[in-house]
């Protein structure tokens, strides 16, 4: 039997020991990119390093081929040091097509490497690009350390003779491009072996061509002169544990599992799908064994008064959704809050108004989520900061849902949720027990008050059909105590003000914000997904010399006790969203703090640069200037 080492040799070529690389892979939404990508980080999160991901997807389910909306990327960092983005400039761009190309090669640093299927820019190509030259030929890539490879021939001569048809020999070009760059980076093949014989073992010759793709891959970058070496990123030295690379999503399935366990509960999702939250409906379905029930409903509105029915009678209920989403739920939430009912309402971010652009990322639902409800409605608030903090975010708005007796909403984004990361898995044992306890059966024949309170503001969580414990449920105003319907001004006025305060008061059970970086000069201040970019940026930013802080929420209603404390320290706040300006208004509201907003509305993430460079022109500014 010929081993892997056999068809995949060590190199022979001088090999360069570098820190990191950030790697894109662009072409149509048929040509496997995505794929590709996966297999690239999850090779490199096996091969040790700290691996960080950005993939991106065309807008259409079907977007026209070749054209520059068809265009598909998934960009990988891997690196031998801690990261907290998927990088900024590229050190290397592979391309299918021209539209890929056009479209993607402002982001690759000049000293990066361009690699292009030569085979896809032909006339009819350069048409579907809107391209009257190409742009291998009028320019466009001077100064690119260029390397034009025929993919397409090379594969169907790869995979001549297991005897596929032409189209299905095509299809096979993505592993092709993805031997050459596991060549190029020294990447380990036999993972991606085994996916190929999971993925494909009941089509045998679709396996076996993927296969020789592969190979022939890795043989061209070992045989070409075009490159003259390959790049070794060392293992990162990440704290000991058992590690594993986990996506948004599917880390925020596994924390609801893990906190209905916690809890006692079995778990109940009433969804309806939507981009970019399907997936958690998609990874929870898949775990019945754990006692998950998974309810695809008819549409949002249904999807979420499914939820109320399985809180009221004591489930775990959760509801996901995005924006569009979000809104038509407004009115079952706002149910959810009156009837004070422990629930989660998970909202995926994605670019809006309306469907807008529904694959890219934005924040813009944070005003939403604070007031999108009619009447006095507030819940809390919490926002993941990274795909691998997902998992925390879900167990930690379980936690307050059940102790105050309110939904509580969990805001997440198209690149924290199908953005990958390391996730170190947490020992079971050290992830804490939710106690809840449900009245028991009365036998002394007194009334059952289902709306006293505990020292949280609580009201008690009964579950239908025990003894004694009858109550009436519906979205009238209630008397605080009996729960009878009260049209009694002064009760309500109590009443808003009281679920009001029990929000308020979950502020002292989160944790106090903390900061990274210089205690006075300018803070920044970052929510969601920006985590990462601020970080970085603020942690370049001091080694220049700039004083600089980072603080970072995850509450948001309630702000963590100290963070007006923490305000005051600084000049300076710098505040930067994928919005146009929406936490910064919710600071100035609160702390009465002239927050200087650093806003995009692209649907990509920031780049570190994008940040330091503001971080640069608010610090060097006198104070008061904008």
């Amino acid at each position: 039997m010929i081993s892997v080492s056999d068809q995949f040799p060590p190199t022979n070529k001088p090999s360069e020991s570098v820190t990191g690389v950030t790697v894109r892979l662009a072409g149509d939404s048929g040509d496997g990119m995505q794929l590709l990508g996966t297999q690239l980080t999850n090779t490199s999160a096996l091969s040790g390093n700290d691996v960080a991901t950005f993939p991106d997807f065309p807008a259409e389910i079907r977007a026209p081929i070749g054209t520059r909306a068809g265009v598909s990327g998934f960009q990988v960092r891997f690196s031998s040091e801690d990261i907290f983005t998927p990088g900024d400039g590229l050190d290397a761009l592979i391309c299918m097509n021209p539209a890929a190309l056009v479209t993607n090669l402002v982001d690759l640093k000049k000293t990066g490497i361009l690699i292009v299927n030569s085979d896809n820019f032909g006339k009819k190509d350069l048409k579907l690009a809107k391209l009257e030259q190409s742009p291998l030929e009028d320019g466009t890539i001077d100064g690119y350390r260029t390397i034009k490879v025929p993919m397409t021939s090379l594969t169907r001569t790869a995979v001549e003779d297991t005897g596929l048809s032409t189209k299905l020999s095509d299809r096979c070009k993505n592993f092709f491009a993805m031997g050459l760059v596991f060549w190029l980076y020294g990447r380990d093949v036999e993972p991606t072996l085994r996916f190929i014989d999971a993925k494909f073992g009941k089509k045998p010759e679709i396996a076996e061509a993927n296969r020789l793709a592969l190979k022939a891959g890795w043989a061209y970058g070992e045989t070409t002169e075009a490159f003259a070496s390959t790049y070794q990123v060392p293992a990162a030295k990440l704290p000991p544990g058992k590690y594993r690379n986990v996506m948004g999503n599917e880390a925020l399935a596994w924390g609801l599992i893990a906190a209905a366990k916690l809890s006692g509960k079995e778990l109940f999702l009433g969804s309806y799908p939507i981009t970019p939250a399907s997936d958690i409906l998609h990874e929870l379905s898949k775990h019945k064994n754990f006692g998950v029930r998974t309810f695809q409903a008819e549409d949002e509105i249904a999807a979420v008064c499914s939820a109320i029915g399985a809180a009221f009678g004591g489930s775990m209920a959760i509801t996901t959704s995005s924006g569009p989403g979000i809104a038509l739920k407004g009115e079952g939430m706002g149910l959810g809050m009156i009837l004070e009912l422990p629930m989660l309402i998970i909202d995926v971010q994605r670019g809006g108004p309306s469907t807008g652009l529904p694959t890219k990322t934005e924040q813009s639902d944070l005003l939403m989520a604070m007031h999108g409800r009619n009447g006095e409605a507030p819940i809390p608030v919490i926002a993941a900061r990274s795909p691998a903090d997902c998992f925390q975010t879900a167990i930690e708005a379980w936690q307050v849902a059940t102790r105050y007796m309110t939904p509580v909403m969990i805001l997440s984004d198209g690149y924290i949720a199908n953005g990958a990361e390391p996730w170190r898995i947490p020992n079971v044992a050290d992830l804490p027990k939710i106690k809840i306890e449900h009245p028991g059966p009365r036998e002394d024949g007194a009334a059952f008050e289902p709306y006293t309170r505990d020292e949280n503001l609580a009201r008690p969580w009964a579950i239908p059909g025990t003894k004694g414990l009858m109550h009436r449920v519906g979205g009238l105003e209630k008397k605080d105590g009996s729960g009878e319907v009260s049209y009694d001004p002064d009760n309500h006025e109590h009443m808003v003000k009281t679920r009001a305060k029990k929000v308020q008061m979950a502020a002292d059970f989160i944790d106090p914000v903390e900061v990274f970086g210089k205690e006075s000069g300018t803070l920044v201040i970052s929510w969601g997904g920006t985590y990462g970019s601020c970080h970085t940026a603020v942690e370049r930013s001091i080694a220049q010399g700039i004083e600089v802080g980072h603080a970072h929420i995850r509450w948001i209603n309630p702000f963590p006790r100290n963070l007006g404390e923490v305000i005051a320290r600084y000049d300076r706040v710098l505040v930067p969203e994928l919005n146009n300006g929406q936490l910064s208004l919710l600071l100035k509201n609160e702390f009465l703090v002239d927050a200087i907003g650093l806003n995009k509305i692209k649907g990509k993430p920031f780049s570190v640069g994008e940040i330091m460079k503001k971080i640069y022109e608010v610090s060097v500014a006198p104070v008061g200037a904008k």
